[in-house]
C-alpha cells in the first residue's frame, strides 16, 4: 500500500490499517500555521500599520476583510480550474504565492499597494484551504478522522499561540514590514518541507476518467451545506470581535499596549488546550461536542463583555473564550468530513473554506461598520447574538435528523 492508495477496500479481503501518518500531518499542520498567521497578522499589528500608512484602524481591519473576501470569491473557481492538479503540488504552489504576497506587503509604499498584495495572498490562501480541508480525509480512514483533523488544524491554533503574538512582538520591536517579510521567508521554507515530507494522495475529482460530479444529487450535499452555514454565522460573530481585539484590550479592559502580545499569546495557548479537548474528548461525539464548544464560547465572550474592567474575571473569561473557540475549527471540520461522502469530500472542503472565510471577511467588515457605532465594548455582544443563532441551528438540525432516522 502506497500513500496514494485509498484506505478502504471493496473486496471481501479486510483492509489492512496503515500506520498513522504522523510526519505528513505534522508538516500539514506547519503549513496551516503559516497560512493562518499570514491571514491574521494585521490584527496584532493594526495600530502600527495604521500609524505608518496614515489610515484609520478600521481600514487596517478591512485588510482582513479583503483577504477573506478574495478567498470567498475565488476559492471555488480556482478549485474547479485546478481539480486535476495533484493535491500536494497545489499546496506547494499556494504556499509559495503566499510567501511572495508577504514580501510584497513588506515592500508596499502605501495602503493601496498593501491592499493589492492582500488580494494576491487571499487567492493563494483560498486555494490552499480548498486542498488542506480534505487532505486529512485522504490520508486516514474515517475512524481516525477526528485525530487527523485535530493534528492538521493544530497549526491554526498554534498560529494564535505563537504566530500572531510573535509577529506582533517582532512588528512592535522592529516594524511591521519586517514581521511580514519574516513570515514570508518561513512560508517559503514551509513549501519546501511540504514537497519533501507530505505524502501524495488520490482524490476523486482529479481522476482523468471520472464522470462529471453532480453535487446536488449526492445525498450528503444538504448536510454539508448546513455545516457550512453554521460555520459562516459563527465566524462572522467571531471576527466581528476578534479583528478589533487590540483596541478592546487597551481601551475597554484598560490594559497597556505592552500587554497586548502576552494576551494574544495566552489566548492562543488557551486555544491549543481547546484543540486538545476537541481531539481527545469532544470529537468522539461531534454534534454534542460542537454544541458544548459553542455554548462555552458564548459564556466566555459574554463574561468578558460584562467583567472587562475586573482584572481577574475579565482575563479568566478571555481565556475561556480562547479555550472554547480553539475547539470549534476541528469540530466543525470533523463534522463536515463525517457529513460528506468520499465522492464530494474535496468539493465540500471548498465550500467549507468559502463559508469560513465569508465569516472572517464578513465579521471584519461588520466590525468596521459597527466600530464607530457601538465602540469596541459593544462588539462582543454581536458575537454572542450570532453564537445563539448558530447553536440553535445546530440543535434543530440534530433533532430533525434524529426524527428522520
Amino acid at each position: 500500500m502506497t500513500p496514494s492508495t485509498p484506505f478502504y477496500s471493496t473486496s471481501s479481503t479486510p483492509a489492512v490499517m496503515p500506520p498513522f501518518p504522523w510526519l505528513g500531518l505534522i508538516v500539514l499542520a506547519a503549513a496551516v500555521f503559516l497560512s493562518v498567521t499570514i491571514e491574521m497578522i494585521p490584527t496584532g499589528l493594526l495600530p502600527d500599520m495604521s500609524a505608518e500608512l496614515q489610515v484609520g484602524e478600521p481600514l487596517i481591519g478591512l485588510l482582513v476583510t479583503v483577504f477573506a473576501a478574495t478567498v470567498v470569491v475565488l476559492t471555488v473557481p480556482l478549485a474547479a480550474l485546478t481539480k486535476r492538479v495533484p493535491r500536494r503540488t497545489l499546496i506547494v504552489i499556494s504556499l509559495a504565492v503566499l510567501a511572495v504576497s508577504c514580501v510584497l506587503t513588506a515592500l508596499a509604499p502605501n495602503y493601496g499597494t498593501v491592499l493589492a498584495t492582500r488580494i494576491l495572498g487571499g487567492a493563494a490562501h483560498g486555494l490552499f484551504w480548498s486542498v488542506v480541508g480534505a487532505y486529512a480525509g485522504h490520508l486516514v480512514p474515517k475512524e481516525q478522522l477526528a485525530r487527523a483533523v485535530s493534528i492538521s488544524v493544530a497549526g491554526g491554533s498554534l498560529a494564535f499561540v505563537l504566530g500572531v503574538p510573535l509577529a506582533t512582538a517582532l512588528g512592535q520591536a522592529f516594524g511591521w514590514r519586517l514581521a511580514f517579510a519574516g513570515v514570508g521567508v518561513l512560508t517559503l521554507l514551509g513549501a519546501l518541507l511540504v514537497w519533501r515530507f507530505l505524502p501524495p494522495v488520490r482524490h476523486h475529482a482529479g481522476e482523468a476518467d471520472a464522470a462529471p460530479l453532480r453535487l446536488r444529487s449526492d445525498r450528503t450535499f444538504v448536510p454539508v451545506i448546513v455545516v457550512c452555514l453554521i460555520t459562516a454565522v459563527t465566524m462572522v460573530g467571531a471576527y466581528t470581535f476578534y479583528t478589533y481585539v487590540a483596541p478592546f484590550v487597551t481601551e475597554v479592559m484598560g490594559l497597556p499596549p505592552s500587554v497586548l502580545s502576552p494576551m494574544l499569546l495566552a489566548y492562543g495557548i488557551a486555544g491549543a488546550a481547546g484543540l486538545v479537548l476537541a481531539g481527545t474528548v469532544l470529537g468522539r461525539r461531534p454534534t454534542i461536542g460542537l454544541t458544548i464548544a459553542l455554548v462555552a464560547t458564548g459564556i466566555g465572550v459574554a463574561g468578558l463583555a460584562v467583567f472587562a474592567q475586573v482584572p481577574g474575571l475579565g482575563i479568566a473569561c478571555f481565556l475561556l473564550w480562547g479555550t472554547a473557540f480553539g475547539a470549534l475549527p476541528p469540530l466543525l471540520n470533523t463534522r463536515l468530513l463525517h457529513s460528506a461522502s468520499s465522492r464530494i469530500r474535496d468539493a465540500a472542503a471548498s465550500f467549507y473554506t468559502t463559508a469560513f472565510n465569508t465569516g472572517i471577511g464578513g465579521g471584519a467588515l461588520l466590525g468596521a461598520l459597527l466600530y464607530n457605532v457601538l465602540g469596541p465594548a459593544g462588539l462582543p455582544w454581536v458575537f454572542v447574538a450570532l453564537l445563539l443563532c448558530s447553536t440553535g441551528a445546530l440543535v434543530i438540525t440534530a433533532l430533525v435528523n434524529r426524527v428522520h432516522r
